[in-house]
Order: structure tokens, then C-alpha cells, then sequence
């Protein structure tokens, strides 16, 4: 078939729904650079931030919180969310949409409304067990979904007909060599290259106890050689760190470019975000995923696989300790054979191509 001459994006509210719509949207513009590109998001959401720096045109509808339970009754009764599917088939109407591509989050929902009354084709990504409410919905209208993960429709009756495509990765991630970059990475961060070096990085929300654990730990993982960057998320309050460390324990509030943090590790800590085990499993970085404890264990379900395949560890929040970082962390990342053993069997497991998949299924459902 002939290429996309418009495309309608919508995710919004989280990274986990803005990261991939980010990547896919470059994906589109590298395969046509005149491709026009309409992202859709709410007034308050992330998005605003993480969008229109890209060079994409964000354009503002209302969304309303959905309840967790998903029926059509949600549909029918309130008036509000015709009114956003109202806004959002105007930005549909005027931009001549091709196809609509929606990837999570409230934003979603009108996207979904206002191109199934215009019968156009719409994708769902998924990236969730269970599927996010707002994908949910969005289900009823359309066939095409696709998934992250080969778990997913395993685990999850609503994705079973899913297509597995992978998650869209930035290029900067999906291409990175952490061997040949691990040294510049090192050096950008003031970190030695001899050392090998654990990434902390537990997300902007519920890593105070990754955070607190790490650097309880900071002195004996210092005696033993082990460096340590750490990101300490800017919701976060900033933790106690030793000063009289004999090997660097770098701080950090916020990192925009996680790849430079990848490069740079031997071993990451962080939690279990879709978008994390993505990256890591993509690149082959060994990780240790702490799991999100007050959810609905999706963070867990996310990390079991890559752990079952071999590329990483699982341990519970309750147990996270310096006492068992030092434990389980210390001897593991001294033990090079050991990691690169984990680093191959993550990277077996990951996929760096889910931008090219998703938008090969996207063709495919424009075609139908």
C-alpha cells in the first residue's frame, strides 16, 4: 500500500504510555519525512513536557479519570467523554487522519470514540497484565492490538488474539552499544573506567526504599570496588550518602538520557516498569528489578520473564535491604562470567525492533 499521509497519536498521563508513542513517531518520520504526525494529549499531563521538544504537534483535548471497571454502560452514560471524543474528532477531522494510534491513558479513550464513529482504523499498544483501563475500552472498538511482550496474550484473556511486536525504543537505546560506549559513559559521569559500577535508577514514583537500601549499602559496596550512579528520581527526597567514599558514588536527581547510564553499568537496580524491561532486555544490561509493591503486581508480571529467561533477578521491596544488597549484589557484580551470562540471556529475550514491527502492523490494519 501506498504511505501514511497522516497519523493521529494518542498516550499521554505517564512515560510508560509517551516513551513508545515518542519512538514510533520517529519510526514514522524516518520511514517519510513528510509524513504529518498529530499527537493528542490532556492539559495536565505529561506529555507537555516530553512532546513538543521532540518537534511534534501536541494538541490539547479534555480527558476525563475512567473508572477501573470497563463496560459500555462507561461509554454511554456521561456526557463529558463525548465531549472529548467531540474535541478529538475535530484534531481527526482537520488533519485528514489516516490511521489512529493510541498507546494508553486517559487521552486515549476519545481518540478511540471519535475514530470508531468515523470508522477509521485504529491500533491499540499494549504494554500491560492487565491491560490499562483506558486500552481496554478502546478493545471494544477495534481488532487491532498489538503487545510488548510474548507473556501478554499468555497471561491475559482480552490480549490473547494480540500481535506481539515489541515496545518502540528510542534509537539512542535500541541502538546502543554499551561495550563500545561503556567508556565515554564512564568518563561523562566522572566514574572510573577500571571499576565496574552499579545503576541505580528506581523512577520518579516509590523508589525511596530502592533508594534508602542502595545507599545504607554505600560503604561496603565501596570497600569492595564497586562504583555507584545513582538517579535518585526528583519526587524523590535526596538520601544520605557517605563523602568519604574511596571510589565515586555519583548522585544524580533526573536523567534524561538513560542510555548514557546503561552504557555506563555493569549491573542495574531499578523497579519493574514495561518501559524499563524493555530497555534493559534490549540492550542486555543484568538487572535486578524490584517490583512496584503497591499496584496490582504488574511491575512483577513485566519482570518475570526476563528473570525466568535468565537476564536478571527478582526480589521482593519488603526485602530489599543494604544488608541483602550487599549480599547479593556485591559477589554478583564481581563476577564477570556470571554477567555476561545474564547480559546474553536478556538480550536473547529483548527486542530492539518493536518501533519497525508496530509499524508494520500498522500498514497491515490500514490495508484491511
Amino acid at each position: 500500500m501506498g504511505p501514511l499521509r497522516s497519523v493521529v497519536l494518542a498516550g499521554g498521563g505517564t512515560g510508560g504510555h509517551i516513551y513508545p508513542l515518542l519512538a514510533f513517531a520517529d519510526c514514522l518520520r524516518r520511514h517519510d519525512p513528510g509524513v504529518r504526525i498529530t499527537c493528542l494529549g490532556t492539559p495536565r499531563g505529561l506529555e507537555n513536557e516530553l512532546i513538543p521538544p521532540q518537534g511534534y504537534d501536541l494538541r490539547q483535548i479534555p480527558a476525563y479519570q475512567l473508572p477501573r471497571s470497563v463496560n459500555l454502560n462507561l461509554v454511554k452514560t456521561p456526557g463529558r467523554m463525548w465531549t472529548a471524543a467531540r474535541a478529538a474528532g475535530k484534531v481527526i477531522d482537520e488533519v485528514r487522519a489516516d490511521v489512529v494510534v493510541g498507546f494508553g491513558g486517559y487521552v486515549s479513550v476519545p481518540a478511540y470514540l471519535a475514530a470508531w464513529r468515523r470508522e477509521l482504523p485504529t491500533v491499540i499498544h499494549e504494554v500491560n497484565v492487565p491491560p490499562g483501563v483506558a486500552n481496554r475500552l478502546g478493545m471494544r472498538f477495534t481488532r487491532h492490538v498489538a503487545v510488548g511482550f510474548p507473556h501478554q496474550p499468555v497471561q491475559s484473556e482480552a490480549l490473547r488474539e494480540a500481535r506481539v511486536v515489541g515496545v518502540p525504543l528510542r534509537r539512542g537505546i535500541a541502538g546502543l552499544d554499551r561495550y563500545a560506549t561503556r567508556n565515554a559513559a564512564r568518563a561523562h559521569f566522572g566514574l572510573r573506567p577500571d571499576l565496574p559500577v552499579l545503576f541505580v535508577a528506581g523512577g520518579s514514583q516509590g523508589a525511596r526504599s530502592v533508594n534508602l537500601a542502595v545507599a545504607g549499602a554505600a560503604k561496603e559496596l565501596a570497600r569492595n570496588g564497586v562504583q555507584v550512579l545513582h538517579v535518585i528520581g526528583a519526587r524523590n527526597e535526596p538520601v544520605p550518602v557517605p563523602t568519604d567514599l574511596p571510589v565515586p558514588y555519583v548522585t544524580l536527581p533526573y536523567l534524561s538520557q538513560m542510555e548514557l547510564g546503561y552504557a555506563a553499568a555493569d549491573l542495574m537496580l531499578g523497579r519493574g516498569g514495561a518501559m524499563t524491561c524493555a530497555e534493559v532486555a534490549a540492550i542486555g544490561l543484568p538487572t535486578v528489578y524490584v517490583p512496584y509493591p503497591h499496584s496490582n503486581q504488574e511491575q512483577k508480571r513485566n519482570a518475570l520473564p526476563v528473570v525466568e529467561a535468565g537476564g536478571g533477578l527478582l526480589v521482593d521491596d519488603a526485602e530489599l535491604t543494604p544488608d541483602w544488597v550487599e549480599r547479593t549484589i556485591v559477589p554478583l557484580i564481581r563476577d564477570p562470567h556470571r554477567l555476561h551470562a545474564m547480559s546474553t540471556a536478556a538480550a536473547a529475550y529483548g527486542r530492539r525492533d518493536g518501533d519497525e514491527a508496530l509499524l508494520n502492523y500498522v500498514y497491515e490494519a490500514v490495508a484491511r
